[in-house]
């Protein structure tokens, strides 16, 4: 019955979909909208977080937003009303007329709004089969609208006795003295007295959040009653001064000493990218048998090549770096051992060995560690991969990689080389067979052609699962990606 009154009045429910494989939850970083706002099929309308990316979420249907379930930074689960739209059908115009008119209605009877729409709803009558009365609208508008009135007639009386604190307030008391601290002491003077959420953008937010300022007690300066950057840097020191003086405020004393600037320490919340990748990881590290080995290579000639690669005309605009002769040099190693490039199935015992290689690249974002891949990455030409791995990159700093991107990798290359480390010993990717992590590229003493010269060395890490692969086959595919990067024209001759 529920579900029929909302769709017969144009009241349409959007809900936290699936955006990935099997994912139970999503946090919410930020609304596009707000209510009254309209929206169109197709419009994105909030920002979330899954367990493997960010995810923007668009609008299903044309209409008008009436109501935001949840705020940002709250975790959903999957299949719950994340936001409700008016798409204009039935009696939502009475709704709002109704609405309206509760909010217009003196301050002196604001108990009283909800009980006498309740009464006007139960009186009304069908006159069309199937359309009946909006009750979920009109009982929740009229007690919206009490509570602004309340809260109008509260912070009127809070302003009519600033002046004149020390002596008692010539008007009677108010009928629930109860809320009337609440009410009266996030609002500061010119502030709006409205129960509205507070206009802000997601990184102003963000921003509040960090420094533990209460939007609802900022006052705006932005256009339209906006707050600012500005707003909440203001805001920010007297919280932080009054912050000791105030024991009951509303916020739990935990988090208001997390945010104080004197806190020895700071609590991170483990959800999102993070807290997938720490699952991810210790699952493999207890699951696949890790074996590391390690070869330290003269570069030398590849990173002549490189250099050759991006003075030719043939690759210009396109991005050429070592880490895309490395690939092309891994790709090669696994098609003279295509053993490498499979999987434990540990529901059937049986190893899938795959044809095809979906080549993982670990990113460093802001949210955490990430591993797109690029697909059937042994079918591209130097400089197909080239620009994928450009595309791979981008997308992923830009915290913009989805679910899709990351599923069905076989083989991983991690760049530690980037950060100055020489090498490490990486964890493999869950459902990978290995991963080659390749260290910094720098000067060293190295015998070449008999004497001692200096040239640019490396060191390769491969770590591989022992269920799969034995020490004689991870030892063949080490040993061929150093021989291309010490050989680079073995990309011909072994291509």
């Amino acid at each position: 019955m529920t579900t029929m009154t909302r769709q017969t009045t144009g009241l349409r429910e959007f809900k936290m979909p699936d955006v990935g494989e099997g994912l139970t939850e999503a946090e919410i970083l930020g609304w596009y909208v707000q209510p009254g706002d309209t929206v169109t099929d197709g419009q994105v309308v909030c920002e979330v977080e899954t367990a493997k990316a960010a995810v923007e979420l668009p609008i299903p249907f044309d209409g008008v937003v009436r109501e935001l379930r949840y705020p940002e930074g709250t975790t959903v689960d999957v299949g719950q009303v994340i936001i409700v739209v008016d798409t204009g059908g039935g009696e939502g115009d009475e709704g709002t007329g109704e609405a309206g008119t509760a909010q217009a209605a003196p301050a002196e009877a604001p108990i009283e709004a909800p009980a006498a729409a309740e009464e006007k709803a139960a009186a009304r009558q069908p006159v069309l089969v199937g359309y009946g009365v909006a009750t979920s609208s009109t009982k929740r508008r009229p007690r919206k609208a009490a509570q602004q009135a309340e809260a109008v007639r509260v912070n009127g009386s809070a302003a009519a006795q600033a002046p004149a604190a020390p002596e008692p307030a010539p008007e009677p008391p108010s009928p629930e003295p109860a809320s009337a601290p609440a009410a009266a002491s996030p609002a500061p003077a010119g502030a709006p007295a409205s129960s509205s959420r507070p206009l802000a953008k997601p990184p102003v937010r963000k921003l509040a959040k960090d420094l533990g300022v209460d939007l609802a007690a900022v006052v705006p300066s932005g256009p339209g009653g906006v707050i600012t950057r500005e707003d909440v840097h203001a805001a920010a020191t007297p919280v932080r001064e009054a912050a000791p003086q105030e024991p009951t405020a509303q916020a739990p004393a935990p988090e208001a000493g997390e945010a104080a600037a004197s806190a020895r320490e700071t609590r991170v919340p483990i959800k999102g990218v993070r807290k997938a990748t720490a699952q991810a990881m210790v699952g493999s590290a207890f699951t696949a048998p890790h074996v590391t080995e390690f070869v330290t290579v003269d570069v030398t000639r590849t990173m002549k090549l490189v250099e050759k690669l991006k003075a030719d005309p043939d690759m210009a605009g396109l991005r050429v770096n070592p880490l895309l002769l490395v690939a092309r040099a891994l790709l090669l190693a696994i098609r003279r051992n295509p053993e490498i490039n499979a999987a434990w199935d540990e529901e059937r015992q049986e190893i899938v060995v795959k044809h095809y290689v979906n080549l993982g690249i670990a990113a460093a974002t802001p949210r955490g560690l990430v591993v797109p891949n690029i697909k059937d990455a042994d079918s591209l030409s130097l400089a197909e991969l080239s620009t994928a791995l450009a595309d791979l990159v981008g997308t992923a700093r830009e915290g913009r990689t989805s679910p899709a991107a990351m599923r069905g990798g076989t083989v991983t290359i991690t760049n530690v080389g980037v950060f100055g480390v020489d090498t490490g010993t990486p964890i493999l990717n869950p459902g990978e067979s290995a991963i080659l992590a390749v260290g910094a590229i720098k000067p060293q003493p190295w015998v070449h052609k008999g004497k001692v010269k200096p040239r640019q060395v490396t060191t390769l890490a491969l770590s591989f699962d022992h269920r799969l692969v034995d020490g004689e086959l991870g030892s063949k595919v080490l040993a061929d990606i150093a021989a291309v990067l010490e050989q680079p024209q073995r990309l011909l001759t072994w291509g």
